[in-house]
């Protein structure tokens, strides 16, 4: 019996090629586009879950609010760990990291940059799932100098992980001896272990201060304990072992920071949420959005629902055409149930089609898709456990729902009624076929309004002044190596053609450099006086070279051996500080007997540092000595041959330079790098969109087809009687651009409220304007009237003679 149905159904699909072709396509397109996010998506959820006990890891997260001033971070103090595991039973592991940045790797004879370097404590393999390929992970970080590797790193250096007690030269100055190799940590780790190096070796791992934070701190708990538990237990050790050293820096107690809405405290964050939920600026590398991931979730939902709509509606709007096969079944004794099974296989049929053809468009579009989201994605089918099932419900799913309400509707027809050609039938015949119209372009219109608002957010994100000026600006990465070297070398590059200014200086607006220190308008940090503040320290060409205005007092001076203890505020400080007129004021720098007199020349005007999601934090300027980049601005339209000048200069300013590795970007372009995610972001909404517009056209093109050979006789009889084409196309258009215009109204304040929800996540943004729904509106409309008139045309045109020789 079965094999009669899929019979019955290949020739039902055959014989309606048309019909067949654009369900088909589109449900294919939907059901590649919703593959291509669920992967997207599990690769997002399943950060961290390398670890075999990921759901019992947390990180602590310092966060101070104190006399105004904010500091959250996710570095903690160094007796932390120590502590925790000495006076806390319930914690099984804490083990701590310390970030080392980008680390110099020497290589014969040039030097290479690696990521993924850190410090970490000998219980750091009791924590984390690090499997060992060569060495003993309880004594791999026991001694200082001692260094773990991974396998990429191990390959790459010595083309053999049989590296045991050889020695790798870091960061020009020690040779650090390897004693474990571990497999390279998985693309989902929001953090990637490259070159490990014993904690034991870093100075300051024994200090006992607990308001320094300068360690990352992951805390392994037992079985049972919730992070609600944890966050009490750091609670009562902030208390116990902060507080009092609180009192004696600042004059003020936890109870009276909270007292008046301040805290100081640290919070716990689940490992595997770090990925999507963290929103520390300092995070190690790139996090994610879990706004993005529903986001995503919503939008494959919504294309997918798009494309069972197509099939819907095009199988009840060509239930005249069947009208009569379902009366002779029923004639000849077939069953309701009979025929509803045939009309299911025929709908599941058509989904497993689309289904070989969705996989088809999946590995193409695959590529595009990883470049945009800067994912690894693979398509395997049969190394993913779960993906060949759950494509197999999913298509059964989609198969039965987008056709259990055309087999219904079919099957309940009246064979008497049929027969004598009393069905009624077209395009104004059902209620339900226009609500699902309605719902595709509500949908459509939706996606296009998503897409505007996010290119407008960054258009007035590029178009923004900023208060620095990031154009035609060269900075130079390593600049450290230099050593003394650096000013003199700053100097031959200043002498090149093309170069007009340069300083040096790491703290930049566009990077993640940040240094938090302790300030105080009084030298005995009296009670509601002490906070912290973010501090630069820069060189006397930085604020004219990065085009900053000073609104009061004067820039650091050369000449002036006062300005060691000058300092620049922004606004923001200033206010902070509670000074209306801040020059030649004095804070103090520091806690307890150790502070610092420093002395205020000058007001910058407030600028955006990193990106526009944050508001304008306070900042102080330091004259100092930094110099771990240099900025230079040019002016030049042979830019390769000036950077080549460059890069000569700075292999030959010491001779220890040749072989280390020269780097370099534009500051504007380490602008945009802020704002990737949105970029990409938004050339995704624009594919979906194209996407979901496509499925949508293909819908409403096989309705009008339908339509118009509904109201063939009708067309003919109108030409008889002297009708116009344009009058024809009209009349076949204007029921659906009605139910654009209802669609539009649906989908104008979802649109907006799901918009401005996404847009209060910047503390700068550009408004939703008028014309973004204008836009969405008239384009929602010329693609129905496009799609529409291509078909009215050609029935408009056919000979009435042809449309009436059946009469």
């Amino acid at each position: 019996m079965f094999t009669n149905y899929f019979k019955i159904a290949f020739r039902n699909l055959w014989r309606n090629k048309g019909f067949s072709a654009i369900n088909i396509f589109g449900l294919a397109i939907g059901l590649a586009v919703c593959l291509l996010i669920t992967l997207f998506v599990v690769d997002e959820l399943s950060y961290d879950r390398y670890n075999l006990n990921a759901d019992r890891i947390y990180r602590a997260n310092s966060d101070f609010k104190v006399n105004g001033g904010d500091f959250k971070d996710r570095e903690t103090p160094a007796p932390m760990a120590s502590v925790l595991m000495k006076e806390y039973p319930q914690i099984e592991q804490a083990t701590r990291l310390r970030n080392n940045g980008k680390t110099l790797v020497k290589k014969g004879n040039e030097t290479l940059t690696e990521d993924g370097s850190i410090y970490a404590d000998v219980n750091l393999f009791k924590v984390f799932t690090l499997p060992i390929i060569a060495g003993d992970s309880k004594t791999a970080l026991a001694q200082p100098h001692s260094l773990v590797i991974s396998e990429y790193i191990a390959r790459k250096y010595f083309n053999t992980i049989d590296v045991i007690g050889k020695t790798l030269h870091l960061d020009n100055t020690d040779d650090y001896k390897i004693t474990a190799v571990i497999k390279n940590t998985p693309h989902q780790a929001h953090l990637h272990f490259n070159l490990i190096k014993a904690m034991s070796g870093w100075p300051s791992s024994n200090s006992t201060e607990w308001l320094n934070v300068n360690y990352i701190t992951y805390i392994l708990v037992r079985k049972g304990i919730t992070q609600q538990d944890l966050d009490g237990y750091l609670r009562q050790m902030t208390k116990k072992h902060a507080g009092p050293e609180l009192v004696n820096a600042i004059h003020s107690s936890i109870a009276d920071l909270e007292g008046k809405g301040d805290h100081f405290r640290f919070v716990t964050i689940p490992l595997t949420k770090i990925h999507l939920y963290s929103t520390l600026a300092q995070e190690q590398e790139p996090s994610g959005n879990v706004q993005y991931v529903y986001m995503f979730i919503i939008i494959a939902v919504f294309i997918l629902l798009i494309a069972c709509v197509n099939f819907m509606n095009l199988s009840t709007a060509r239930s005249a055409g069947r009208a009569r096969e379902v009366g002779v079944r029923k004639v000849l004794g077939s069953s309701r149930g009979t025929l509803i099974c045939q009309f299911l296989i025929e709908s599941t049929l058509t989904s497993f089609i689309a289904l070989s053809i969705a996989l088809f468009i999946a590995a193409l579009l695959l590529p595009y898709f990883n470049q945009l989201s800067g994912k690894q994605i693979t398509l395997d089918l049969l190394g993913t456990v779960w993906l060949v099932p759950c494509l197999l419900a999913i298509t059964v799913f989609i198969g039965l729902m987008a056709g259990l309400y055309p087999a219904f509707f079919m099957s309940a027809f009246q064979p008497v009624e049929v027969l004598k050609g009393r069905l009624a039938s077209g395009f104004k015949g059902s209620w339900l076929r226009n609500s699902l119209v309605v719902f595709q372009f509500a949908t459509v219109i939706m996606l296009i309004v998503g897409t505007l608002v996010i290119y407008n957010q960054l258009s007035y994100i590029r178009n923004k002044k900023l208060g620095y000026n990031r154009e035609q600006v060269l900075v130079l990465h390593n600049t450290a190596s230099l050593y003394l070297r650096a000013k003199s070398f700053k100097q031959d590059v200043l002498k090149l053609a093309g170069v007009q200014s340069g300083t040096i200086s790491s703290f930049l607006p566009t990077g993640i450099n940040t240094n938090t220190e302790g300030y105080s308008k009084d030298a005995t940090n009296s009670p509601g006086q002490f906070t912290a503040i973010n501090t630069w320290y820069i060189d006397e060409d930085y604020i004219p070279v990065l085009g900053m205005k000073m609104l009061k007092g004067r820039n650091f001076s050369k000449g002036t051996l006062t300005d060691s203890t000058a300092v620049i505020v922004n606004e923001t400080a200033a206010n902070l500080l509670g000074f209306r007129d801040p020059l030649n004021k004095k804070i103090f720098r520091g806690i307890a007997d150790n502070h610092l007199m420093l002395n205020v020349i000058g007001v910058v005007k407030d600028f955006n540092a990193g990106s526009l999601r944050s508001k304008i934090e306070p900042l102080i300027m330091r004259l100092g000595d930094d110099r771990g980049s240099m900025e230079f601005r040019v002016s030049t339209k042979n830019l390769p041959a000036l950077i080549s000048q460059i890069e000569t200069l700075y292999h030959s300013a010491d001779a220890n330079m040749a072989g280390q590795p020269f780097s370099y970007s534009f500051m504007d372009d380490d602008f945009n790098h802020i704002y990737q995610d949105e970029q990409n972001t938004g050339k995704i909404f624009m594919s979906f969109a194209f996407f979901a517009i496509l499925i949508a056209c293909l819908g409403l093109f096989g309705l009008v087809t339908y339509a118009a050979e509904q109201r063939t006789k009708e067309i003919g009889v109108r030409k008889v009687l002297g009708a116009s084409v344009t009058s024809i196309v009209s009349m076949l258009s204007v029921d659906f651009l009605k139910l654009v215009v209802i669609a539009a109204v649906i989908a104008f304040p979802i649109a907006w409220y799901a918009m401005n929800s996404w847009l209060q996540g910047f503390a700068f943004r550009a408004p939703i304007n008028l014309w973004v729904f204008v836009v969405a509106g008239l384009l929602a409309a010329v693609i129905t009237l496009v799609t529409v008139s291509f078909r009215a045309i050609k029935a408009a045109l056919m000979n009435p003679v042809t449309s009436l020789k059946a009469e």
